[in-house]
């Protein structure tokens, strides 16, 4: 399976003698290395998604500023949080086979906030690599389609990110 993740880091470099902490583990990720997990993510999940031969995603890194405006333009809640995902498949568009056939299908973006990421982290106890991945699962479930209006819906999207997050060797405990 082919899938092309396009990651963009809209993080505040001043100095490269100057990194944060959140800095480096985001250097610590390759764009190969989320679309490795991609890959794995959408192969395990491939029974459950649209059918097609490749697959796009958009992942932007953000502080809380940023998200924090976009949370409240398309979600009027004007507060950060700590990922957002604007799922393409949610909206009607004619596609023939041969545009299919030819072209990646185009799942959406995920945009996560580090500064927020951070903090969860910091309060879990695991690192910022395993609450990115935490999160980015959380929004390539919500691109495919995924929601949690309520508790058992959220619990089911979680024990499906801790299967997600396991695929990629990150082992997360749901207490």
């Amino acid at each position: 399976m082919e899938v092309e993740v396009h990651v963009q880091s809209q993080i505040d470099k001043t100095s490269s003698n100057n990194l944060t902490k959140q800095e480096l583990s985001l250097a610590d990720l390759s764009p190969q290395i989320w679309q490795n997990w991609c890959e794995i993510w959408l192969e395990t999940l491939h029974p459950h998604i649209p059918s097609a031969p490749s697959y796009e995603i958009g992942l932007l890194f953000v502080g809380d500023t940023e998200i924090q405006a976009l949370n409240a333009d398309y979600r009027h809640q004007n507060k950060p949080t700590d990922v957002l995902a604007f799922a393409a498949l949610e909206v009607e568009c004619p596609q023939s086979a041969e545009m299919l056939a030819s072209m990646p299908l185009y799942l959406g973006d995920i945009i996560i906030s580090v500064d927020t990421a951070q903090r969860q982290a910091d309060q879990q106890g695991h690192t910022l690599i395993t609450e990115l991945a935490w999160l980015a699962s959380h929004g390539l479930l919500h691109l495919l389609g995924w929601d949690h209006p309520d508790e058992e819906t959220l619990q089911k999207m979680f024990r499906q990110q801790v299967i997600l997050l396991k695929e990629i060797s990150i082992t997360i405990d749901l207490i």
